[in-house]
């Protein structure tokens, strides 16, 4: 778990431990009220507001609540409003820190209604106006962390109102980033790009100043959260000259921790990619900024967040030797630091990386150990002691949690269990439940190690659905950030792959709700992993179950677990069945590892590969084979995990014949799938758009043209092709006419990497985003969604182990009932040839399933001498509904 810290400007917070950035409420100027406080009857309002937001901004919420609880009762009498207002806003604030939602509403509520209250002769005034875009920042925070996103949405909206009359350009801006992040939640991924770059023209129209600076560091955070690295690094770049031009030191150290942290991101993002050489320059990036915002940091706040990346840095890399002298100046740092909420969490902080560096420490070296695990103790029982000395539950909460996962690695589960509990039960009050998540989880594993295998189901249970009810929320959380200690990977993904580990243990003979569960268990991984992929939420239709719409249909579930591959299989009017293969992760990657390597080459080693598509068949398949002859299975869904993904299962073997020879094949991302018409009911109007020419650095493809040529005579259809296939006719094509099939003949590649996802139009990269939305725009038509929507020469991006992903993905979200696409980039003849064919074979056969078409395409290139590779008729995949 990457454990970093971030930084950001005075009126920029953190959600929680998110990397989502969030406009604090501006304060506003006392000195606007101090004339109207009545001096006799409340000497120290004034006095008391101060003092509070002195303790709000030390994050001392306790103390400051107390403070403007007693300015509430001084002012009780008095008949300002507006002081009345501002106080009630202040303590709204307060309330929700501490996680007293109601209060915090009922707060809200008063000094709202104070203003709609009296005299509105003054309505128009700034004093008025400042309160009021106050109070609906404040009353926006309120409903996005209840996870109310519109109202969230419509408050920031009427603050950046208030905020624009004032002149107010902080404001402005800031209410600009809370309602992109709301939009984005709210799938509305157009508008809050358009929010977006109208913040970043308001800000370059300023003068250089400190307001500028650090709004475009908070635009780029902004960015960063949401996955664009390279504007986000841009953003920052700009923002780090101008604090250098006005000589603004602690402004300076900001941006190089922001920089810090957008270069980790970009290099984690290589690392997945495989480009060693890239991910080494983007850490050694990384590194170096954070040493400079350290030796330039003035606070020690600062100071130890930048140190703390550095520390979680070489952690996660392994580079232990230049942790040694870093440690004592973290140490220092703390000591330095205010007492407040960031006290609490750098020492959170430090611990999650001192019990990681516990668990690299070889095991021989027990003095070590135990010093590190003496010092976390320590580091957390301070933690604990000072969230309950400043009364913050939600603190408290991570702190006793994280003791109680350091006692779960040092294997002394009975006090692991208490305090684990009491951090549940901490934010289980609060209804916080992106914290809570992570301790059901956590208390799953350790009544899984004591044995209590029944409890810890329904532990593991409780944060697989907090995890379901939190969907929005989580994908608005960065996976390629590195701001804060979330990593999709890390404390996401296992949630699900243990619970559906205890549901499906060997030793155990599972009950048939416990396989419906671990089901649903997979499914739900398959959705997450889209929604991390794209950052939204992206299965919005109304879905059904694949087992349910056809009777001639088997889907298969396998899932990779770390001592086997568990396998479930749901046959019609049949119970769920379940069967393991017991070999390690490693070995079973290995194998795919090897085949996707050789399938997908034509110079691939030909006889290994029927060697190892026979072992994957015999762990997927021939258990159940039997069954599937029995049942007169026509069709077999593959709900694929991991590099299963990326091997075709049309090529399995079963050491006479492909499976493709015996069975249709689709690959679903998930139990559910959009509905669809049948292919019985389509009708084969066409737009089709493809490049023959060489183009932007690709090759030709001299076969599309032709290909193109022969489905315009078949089939009804709009063609673009070469100069007439821009991203702009295209888009203009879709939005005229309700195509049923769109039919793209262009290089393309899909990446687990949203913004490595792309086609090739005659003009430029059409990225995934950008393509959804176009298909998206016609999809409000839901009378006549796409029905079927082709690739015919993109490719999946080589090293990518999730790039499949982006198939799988790019089929969702365009809301395309069905998507046709291929592993890897073939011959364009022998690709000509079966698209060809599959349209022929769906036009000329009423009622045959789109799969069935695609399998009898399939056939015919692997009867013909020149394509009997699978490397030539495999790659081909319909992801989706295959009816």
């Amino acid at each position: 778990m990457a454990i970093v810290a971030t930084v950001t400007s005075i009126n920029i917070d953190r959600l929680d431990r998110h990397s989502i950035a969030y406009f604090e409420p501006i304060w506003g100027d006392l000195q606007l009220f101090s004339a109207r406080i009545n001096a006799q009857t409340a000497p120290d309002a004034l006095q008391l507001l101060q003092q509070g937001r002195e303790l709000f901004q030390a994050q001392q919420f306790s103390e400051a609540k107390r403070q403007w609880e007693r300015a509430a009762s001084q002012l009780q009498g008095e008949t300002d409003r507006l002081d009345r207002a501002l106080v009630f806003n202040y303590l709204s604030l307060a309330y929700q820190k501490l996680g007293q939602w109601s209060t915090a509403r009922t707060a809200i509520a008063t000094a709202l209604s104070l203003l709609e209250s009296g005299d509105r002769t003054d309505e128009n005034s700034p004093e008025v106006l400042s309160i009021l875009a106050q109070i609906f920042n404040t009353k926006g925070h309120l409903e996005q962390q209840t996870g109310h996103w519109q109202p969230a949405l419509e408050n920031w909206e009427t603050a950046h109102k208030f905020y624009t009359q004032l002149g107010d350009d902080e404001g402005a801006i800031g209410t600009q980033l809370n309602q992109a992040q709301a939009l984005q939640s709210l799938g509305l991924y157009r508008r809050s790009r358009q929010v977006l770059e109208a913040s970043t023209i308001s800000l370059k129209n300023q003068p250089d100043s400190a307001l500028k600076v650090t709004g475009l560091q908070s635009l780029a955070n902004a960015l960063r959260g949401m996955g664009e690295l390279e504007r986000s690094r841009e953003l920052l770049s700009q923002s780090l000259d101008i604090a250098r031009g006005l000589n603004l030191t602690e402004a300076i150290a900001a941006t190089q921790l922001s920089l810090g942290n957008t270069a980790r991101a970009i290099a984690e993002n290589a690392m997945a990619l495989q480009e060693q050489e890239r991910a080494k320059q983007e850490f050694e990036i990384a590194l170096d900024a954070y040493r400079k915002a350290a030796e330039i940091a003035g606070s020690p706040v600062l100071q130890s967040r930048s140190q703390l990346n550095q520390l979680s840095l070489f952690i996660d890399r392994q580079q232990l030797e230049y942790t040694a002298e870093l440690l004592p100046e973290i140490e220092g740092s703390l000591d330095r630091l205010p007492f407040s909420r960031y006290a609490i969490e750098a020492r959170i902080n430090f611990a999650e990386s001192l019990m990681k560096l516990y668990a690299l420490k070889d095991e021989t070296r027990g003095g070590d150990r135990r010093l590190l695990v003496g010092r976390t103790a320590e580091l957390l029982a301070t933690a604990i002691d000072t969230s309950r000395t400043l009364e913050d539950p939600q603190a408290e909460s991570y702190a006793l949690g994280s003791l109680g996962k350091l006692y779960e690695l040092t294997g002394n589960f009975e006090d692991a269990q208490k305090l684990t509990e009491g951090a549940l039960g901490l934010a289980q009050k609060m209804n916080a439940g992106e914290i809570a998540y992570r301790w059901q989880w956590q208390l799953g594993r350790i009544l899984a190690k004591k044995g209590n295998r029944n409890e810890a189901i329904a532990a593991y249970r409780g944060a697989v659905n907090t995890l379901q009810s939190l969907r929005k929320d989580l994908v608005a959380i960065d996976a390629n950030s590195s701001s804060v200690q979330f990593s999709f990977r890390e404390t996401v993904e296992p949630v699900y792959r243990e619970f559906v580990d205890l549901l499906t243990q060997p030793t155990v003979r599972p009950t048939e709700e416990n396989l419906r569960e671990a089901r649903q268990a997979i499914e739900s991984l398959q959705l997450a992993e889209l929604d991390n992929f794209f950052q939204e939420a992206c299965l919005d239709a109304k879905p059904i179950q694949i087992d349910r719409i056809d009777p001639h249909a088997a889907a298969i579930y396998p899932i990779i677990l770390p001592d086997r591959l568990t396998v479930i299989v749901a046959l019609p009017d049949s119970s769920l069945q379940l069967y393991h293969t017991l070999e390690s992760e490693t070995t079973i990657r290995q194998v795919l590892d090897e085949l996707q390597q050789n399938i997908g080459r034509r110079s691939g080693n030909n006889q290994l590969v029927l060697e190892l598509s026979r072992q994957v068949y015999d762990w997927l398949i021939r258990p159940i084979e039997v069954q599937l002859e029995y049942s007169q299975i026509e069709t077999v869904v593959f709900v694929l995990d991991g590099l299963l993904r990326n091997v075709p299962m049309a090529a399995l073997n079963d050491g006479r014949q492909y499976f493709i020879e015996k069975y249709a094949v689709a690959i679903a991302p998930g139990l559910q799938l959009l509905p669809s018409q049948g292919s019985e009911d389509l009708e084969f109007q066409v737009l089709s758009a493809g490049m023959s020419e060489a183009r932007q650095g690709f090759p030709e493809l001299p076969n599309v043209k032709e290909e193109l040529e022969r489905i315009q005579v078949q089939l009804s259809s709009q063609l673009l092709f070469n100069q007439a296939f821009t991203s702009d006719n295209l888009q203009q094509a879709i939005a005229q006419f309700p195509f049923p099939v769109v039919h793209i003949a262009t290089h393309g590649q899909f990446s687990s990497q949203a913004d490595r996802t792309f086609i090739l139009s005659w003009d430029r990269k059409i990225k995934v985003k950008e393509l959804d939305r176009l298909l998206r725009d016609r999809q409000r038509d839901v009378s006549n969604p796409i029905e079927l929507l082709v690739f015919s020469a993109c490719e999946t991006a080589d090293g990518d182990e999730r790039a499949a992903l982006g198939l799988a993905g790019v089929a969702l979200r365009a809301g395309a009932r069905s998507t046709l696409g291929t592993l890897w980039r073939v011959s364009d003849r022998s690709t000509s040839i079966l698209m060809v064919r599959f349209y022929q074979e769906l036009t000329e056969n009423v009622g045959i399933s789109k799969a069935e078409a695609l399998r009898r395409a399939q056939l015919s290139l692997l009867d013909d001498r020149r394509f009997k590779l699978p490397y030539f008729w495999a790659p081909y995949l319909l992801v989706g509904n295959w009816r």
